[in-house]
């Protein structure tokens, strides 16, 4: 994985979106800034983070993924790759349905993704030393290299979506007192049931994450 380290950006999915497009590097790659002022988050919002913590977005030729991953449930799959291996590290990370890292109650980052030509592009934000007011920080110290060690030679092994989802379902009870959104709508998670292809089913409609 190349890799790219910025000191500051505004946000490290569009400075990789725009690199790709206009031929300037190829996958697989990744681009990290030390600081991101206008992030992209899910619904069009910002993540905006500060000086220390996890701003990180890579591309992955799409030809490279698991063959059983459902590209609208890649971001299930991209996020429990890194809940795992913050866990193994000794955190109590957990992921809400279908992108939110949380530490108990509260929000400490999330994941987005976006298919541009051949790639998967996913960006993920994370809260490793600090936290605004309301949200969360990771609760071990562990370096940024070390993280993306481990988690590059996890994509590497290209690990089943079958194995991730059977790990992640096991969780998925902890998402039910929570919300989510399909488009402009809110959701209780409550009564939502998740299927094998990473989608939920509420009120009789089928959501996939799209993001």
């Amino acid at each position: 994985m190349t890799t790219y380290y910025l000191d500051e950006i505004d946000s490290t999915q569009r400075y990789l979106k725009e690199l790709l497009k206009s031929g300037e590097c190829s996958s697989p790659v990744a681009v990290v800034a030390h600081t991101q002022s206008n992030g992209q988050g899910s619904r069009g919002n910002s993540w905006i983070g500060e000086k220390g913590n996890l701003f990180l977005s890579f591309a992955y030729p799409i030809k490279e993924l698991p063959s059983d991953l459902k590209l609208e449930s890649s971001s299930i799959y991209f996020s429990y790759i890194m809940k795992q291996v913050l866990q193994e590290h000794g955190s109590k990370i957990w992921l809400k349905w279908p992108n939110d890292f949380y530490m108990d109650d509260l929000k400490l980052g999330g994941t987005i993704t976006n298919i541009v030509r051949d790639d998967l592009v996913c960006g993920i934000g994370l809260n490793i030393v600090s936290a605004p007011q309301g949200f969360a920080k990771l609760d071990i110290e562990i370096s940024i290299e070390n993280i993306l060690n481990d988690y590059f030679n996890y994509l590497k092994n290209r690990v089943s979506w079958k194995h991730i989802f059977s790990n992640y379902k096991l969780e998925f009870c902890k998402s039910k007192n929570y919300f989510a959104h399909s488009g402009d709508k809110r959701f209780s998670l409550g009564d939502a049931s998740l299927q094998d292809d990473g989608s939920i089913v509420s009120d009789g409609q089928r959501i996939f994450s799209l993001r």
